[in-house]
């Protein structure tokens, strides 16, 4: 299958083969759901913590006897039914949200949406692309040619990392990422892809 190849001017130069096996797949909502809920549980980091009746200060001592004074029996001031007691149920920060989630798993669900995308119309391939220095400017006005409109919740993915090009992209709403590092999660949530050449014969391979 082929798609269309832009250079960094915005200008189309041709076409560039794409493998079937990474951007032709079927839609798979089922895998691509239960990948996403997977990643975002195992990025969990619980920090909400209440202490129970077992940690709460004070308590040894029965409030009142047993028997004779008419009010209820009681056997702690740390109840949880008593002002200043523990909580019952409450949030633990010692709880596990982890999920597993096999490596063909990952790699078929974002060979799925890199192939939705591609459907869509959401992915562009440039032959290159290039800063001589870190500049916001001249990213912008390069990538908005290559867009072709708002910039905004976009990712550029290249074959390795530069930094140039992330110190000039981050400021502007646009992800910038290497092959060897794709977020499943970015992927699935940008607007529009541009991929360089190089970055996908990487990801083929």
């Amino acid at each position: 299958m082929e798609t269309k190849l832009y250079n960094q001017q915005g200008s189309e130069i041709g076409t560039v083969e794409l493998a079937e096996g990474v951007f032709g797949l079927s839609q798979n909502f089922d895998l691509v759901q239960q990948v996403r809920v997977g990643l975002l549980a195992n990025k969990r980091n619980p920090v909400a913590h209440v202490k129970d009746r077992s940690e709460v200060r004070g308590g040894g001592r029965k409030p009142w006897r047993q028997k004779g004074t008419g009010r209820a029996r009681h056997g702690s001031r740390r109840s949880p039914i008593w002002k200043g007691g523990g909580v019952a149920h409450g949030p633990r920060n010692e709880k596990d949200y982890s999920q597993k989630i096999n490596s063909r798993m990952i790699k078929k669900a974002l060979r799925t949406v890199l192939s939705a995308k591609l459907r869509h119309g959401q992915v562009t391939v440039v032959n290159d692309f290039f800063l001589d220095s870190a500049s916001t400017g001249k990213f912008k006005s390069i990538f908005q040619k290559i867009i072709g409109g708002d910039i905004r919740n976009t990712l550029l993915v290249l074959p390795w990392p530069d930094g140039n090009i992330i110190k000039s992209g981050r400021n502007l709403g646009v992800g910038v990422e290497n092959v060897a590092n794709m977020s499943f999660i970015n992927l699935l949530k940008a607007k529009k892809i541009v991929f360089t050449e190089s970055a996908i014969k990487k990801i083929e391979k």
